[in-house]
């Protein structure tokens, strides 16, 4: 993974400092970074899960249908 540095202006209230959760506030970016990568981890294995019987399907149990039909099933939920 490549690193550099990056400048961001935050404006408002961090939790930094000796009252805070952080000692500063590159550390409180660090850990939102870290956040939304575990969040996308999560969120990446719950499609695998989602979609694995249906990877595991053999192709007859498919039904071919069009973006129209789709489009119309939706709009009835």
């Amino acid at each position: 993974m490549a690193s550099g540095s990056i400048h961001v202006k935050i404006g408002g209230q961090l939790q930094v400092g000796d009252d805070g959760l952080y000692e500063n506030a590159s550390e409180y970016i660090r850990a939102l970074i870290r956040c939304d990568l575990q969040t996308r981890d999560e969120a990446w294995d719950l499609l695998q899960r989602e979609l694995a019987p249906a990877m595991r399907a053999e192709d007859i149990e498919f039904v071919a249908v069009s973006a129209d039909d789709v489009i119309r099933r939706n709009k009835r939920r």
